[in-house]
């Protein structure tokens, strides 16, 4: 459905970005930030599949200076290489712009919603956070949240969705984060791994995946879109 277009971000760099109109009547825009392996084809369809539930989509290619095109597989060579552009070659601070550059694109049409998955958790937690132009966010397992992020109230409403048995998540820090009570944000625990959300990884879990969905979408109906 969607298309890869191209945009040029803050620092000036032209980035690919892809792009889903909303299908029927439109309810808002949605920045979708991507894991760390790049717009794949799963990322591509979740775009669409938001597209048909009436949302304009930006899902933009934060590794595009790194490495243009990035797309990976999960194991071996592709995971390392994407394990090193998000902790070694691409500054956070980049990728938090970059998504206010796709938000600012979609402000002046109705409200703006921001979700993103693993590494685009994070983004999404670290938006909500930060962004005025935000209408409501929905983060999925994403590791800043409950440490680098976790004292900070988001601005605006704002669900997070954690694996109960996800290793690289400790069950201590979602707790905490839990604990503090954050008057914006609600957070959720399934019965799943890290990367519940995605059909195309051995941790995948329908039902927490398809929950996860149905909350997102009623927060977003909630806060206008």
């Amino acid at each position: 459905m969607g298309e890869m277009i191209r945009m040029t971000m803050s620092d000036g760099a032209e980035i690919a970005v892809y792009h889903a109109e909303a299908v029927g009547e439109r309810r808002g825009g949605l920045v979708l930030v991507q894991e760390i392996f790049g717009v794949t084809d799963h990322i591509r369809e979740l775009c669409d599949e938001y597209a048909v539930d009436g949302y304009e989509v930006l899902s933009p290619a934060i590794f595009d200076r790194e490495h243009p095109g990035f797309e990976a597989a999960y194991t071996g060579p592709d995971y390392n290489r994407a394990v090193e552009l998000a902790r070694d070659l691409h500054p956070f601070t980049q990728s938090l712009n970059d998504a206010q550059v796709c938000i600012d694109a979609l402000k002046d049409k109705g409200p703006v919603f921001i979700t993103g998955y693993c590494y685009g958790g994070s983004v999404a937690w670290a938006m909500a956070g930060i962004s005025d132009d935000l209408a409501a966010a929905s983060c999925y397992y994403g590791s800043l949240v409950p440490t680098l992020y976790a004292d900070k109230a988001p601005k605006c409403a704002t669900i997070a969705h954690f694996g109960r048995y996800d290793a690289g998540i400790p069950m201590e820090g979602v707790e905490a984060l839990i604990e503090k009570a954050h008057p914006t944000a609600q957070i959720f625990v399934y019965d799943a791994n890290h990367g519940f959300n995605s059909d195309r990884r051995k941790d995948y879990h329908e039902p927490s995946a398809d929950l996860a969905r149905e909350r997102t979408l009623t927060l977003f109906h909630a806060c206008g879109g």
